[in-house]
């Protein structure tokens, strides 16, 4: 079953654009940040139907995506963590997957936690 939308499209993709084209995501308000992480992890989940894979964006949003193996207790054997800044940049492609990871950016534990096939999420 697809997920369910929360953020209108047209209010979720004016606010990744914004971030997209932001000198500096901080100074961004707090309000397109969020609409923005929320938005983009609603796309995510869209892309990669599933349950295997906890995609978080504390203190914003969590997603299940990607298809494989369910979890139904407990902590997912397949997590991502990332702070907002890093997931938009990753999102609007401003930044590669690996160069986060690699730099300490990306929390990921678990073999089907890469994200890297679903990036960037810009049309």
């Amino acid at each position: 079953m697809p997920s369910r939308r929360r953020i209108p499209l047209e209010k979720g993709r004016e606010a990744l654009a914004a971030c997209g084209t932001a000198p500096e995501l901080e100074q961004l308000p707090r309000e397109v940040r969020a609409t923005a992480v929320r938005y983009s992890l609603e796309e995510l989940a869209a892309r990669a139907p599933g349950r295997s894979v906890e995609v978080r964006v504390p203190p914003f949003a969590a997603v299940q995506c990607v298809e494989g193996p369910r979890h139904t207790r407990g902590t997912p054997p397949n997590v991502i963590e990332t702070d907002a800044q890093t997931w938009l940049m990753l999102a609007t492609g401003r930044q590669a997957w690996d160069t986060a990871l690699h730099g300490g950016r990306i929390r990921a534990s678990g073999q089907r936690a890469d994200l890297s096939a679903l990036l960037p999420l810009t049309d």
